[in-house]
């Protein structure tokens, strides 16, 4: 008999839609209670669909004291009073895409037109800032209590102007305006929780909201989003066992194949490793292994901000950073690190609390080919599809036969083949070096085999350029321009490169590559 279907919350942020529904929930209510008792006003960074807006959502529930949605959670042990306190919950993802100071001051107004319904407007409340006092002061004296204020998406408006200095400060005064009001009436407020992908301390939201408690690091709050190891497997357990008979594979395979793809988020040092939510819910509604985190694209606004940096892609595989240089107010960016480790392209993988550094590297299969996908165009003039079909498939199929000469030597022929696509030519014209732009195309390109390949890998040594892991054999390779096969393949020895892997089972083979910047491609390689 054919159980009865489940169902996936796929794009509903509703916390009571989502309980009433029947669709499934991953009780996060005790973390959300310890959130509300943790400190009256705070402010947490998450990546984009990463269950931010339910969270929101959630306290609103929590507020407006609707037990009865509460009931059967581990909320319940912790909460005994559930007073009713009047809610202004602000979503400002309406207000993204727009153009100017003034269309934003007018899609503000916009959207707390429904709040001013229930709690009235006065005529002189013109701005965005001074309706938000007037709906928290009436608020207030309606229902004799304490208002939690909850913004979602707070920074949705700037970020796709980061790049444009003056339309950026325009609009960057309206918002500070618009958020004065949290602090000046810090009396009225219960509670204030504001989310959203980035960190502008200059929104005034910091500078004004000095008393603002930033948790977007703490180890206590890193899985109040996403979903642990120990909640997909109890949750999630007939699902996964149904999408193994679909895949032909036993429940810990398939377990294995989707932990490998949206698992590894890390949003502390040393904190337990998170799933993306959005992937992993679409991912077993649909039972299938897609990229579903990059269904819209890599976001512009960074690829953007990528390139203002001059940022060296083929570093992002493995950095050792203090938390200063990931955890920096947007505005002050020297670089593109801080966005990318707030949108969640990169994450922490490691914490060493004696240097107090993080080691950072990308979360997981689902962003690095998504990510490789959309910066392949942009920093090499190559389509991925092209490159996917055209090379790393036969590279791949030539690895699995064992014959790592047929698989240099498809490597040879595609890259002796590529200056003559336009986009290719120019970017290479435009490289401040030719080993550079080669380096990192030869990254971007092996990169999108991410299945079986892993770039920069950190062993004691140092840093092994790339290692392929197949079936029955490992391949560790070192590059070089310019210099070298043999060169190449004595530093794999002298640095030990092969050494964790000698234990592993798998045959080892290491390969030295010699690239010629002259002919555009590979020269020679040795073998052993």
């Amino acid at each position: 008999m054919e159980q009865m279907m489940r169902k996936y919350p796929v794009g509903i942020q509703t916390f009571s839609k989502i309980i009433n529904g029947g669709y499934i929930y991953v009780d996060k209510t005790d973390l959300v209670w310890q959130l509300v008792h943790y400190a009256k006003f705070i402010f947490m960074s998450r990546p984009r669909r990463f269950g931010k807006s339910l969270l929101t959502s959630t306290l609103e529930s929590y507020f407006k004291g609707d037990r009865e949605v509460f009931e059967g959670l581990k909320i319940m042990e912790l909460e005994k009073e559930w007073t009713q306190y009047p809610v202004l919950h602000l979503d400002l993802s309406v207000a993204k895409g727009q153009d100017s100071a003034e269309e934003l001051r007018e899609t503000l107004m916009w959207m707390m037109g429904p709040l001013a319904k229930v709690f009235g407007r006065e005529s002189d409340e013109t701005t965005p800032g001074k309706l938000l006092t007037g709906l928290i002061h009436r608020a207030q004296e309606k229902t004799g209590k304490q208002v939690a204020v909850i913004i979602d998406e707070y920074d949705a408006p700037l970020l796709d102007v980061l790049h444009d200095q003056t339309t950026l400060d325009a609009m960057r005064k309206v918002m500070q305006e618009f958020y004065v009001p949290l602090k000046a009436n810090e009396q009225y407020l219960k509670f204030c929780f504001i989310t959203g992908i980035t960190k502008f301390s200059q929104l005034s939201i910091s500078s004004t909201l000095n008393n603002l408690k930033n948790v977007s690091l703490l180890p206590k709050f890193a899985t109040i989003c996403g979903f642990t190891e120990h909640e997909v497997q109890t949750v999630f357990k007939e699902d996964i066992c149904e999408m193994a008979k679909d895949f032909k594979l036993t429940p810990e395979q398939m377990y294995a194949k989707i932990k490998f793809k949206y698992d590894g988020y890390h949003f502390a040092g040393g904190a337990e490793a998170v799933f993306n939510p959005f992937s992993l819910l679409n991912a077993l509604g649909d039972r299938l292994l897609k990229n579903y985190w990059f269904a819209s694209g890599t976001p512009t606004f960074l690829i953007k901000q990528m390139q203002h940096f001059h940022t060296d892609i083929t570093s992002l595989d493995s950095l050792d950073v203090p938390e200063s240089a990931f955890d920096q107010p947007t505005e002050n960016m020297k670089d593109a690190l801080p966005l990318l480790y707030q949108s969640g392209y990169l994450t922490i993988k490691d914490y060493d609390p004696e240097g107090e550094t993080y080691f950072l590297s990308i979360p997981n299969q689902e962003v690095r080919v998504g990510y490789v996908n959309g910066l392949l165009p942009t920093y090499t003039g190559l389509n991925s599809g092209d490159v996917q079909v055209g090379f790393a498939l036969k590279f791949w199929r030539a690895l699995k036969l064992g014959d790592i000469n047929l698989a240099m030597n498809h490597m040879q022929a595609y890259l002796a083949g590529i200056p003559y696509v336009e986009g290719f030519k120019q970017k290479l014209a435009e490289a401040k070096t030719k080993e550079g732009f080669y380096e990192y195309t030869f990254y971007l390109i092996f990169s999108m085999l991410n299945v079986y390949v892993r770039t920069q890998v950190k062993v004691a040594g140092g840093r092994v350029d790339m290692v392929i892991f197949m079936p029955d054999t490992i391949y560790v390779m070192e590059l070089k321009v310019g210099d070298t096969a043999r060169h190449a393949l004595d530093q794999i020895n002298a640095r030990g490169y092969a050494k964790p892997y000698l234990t592993d089972g798998r045959r080892v083979v290491k390969v030295g590559i010699r690239f010629d910047a002259d002919k555009h491609t590979v020269d020679e390689w040795e073998v052993e």
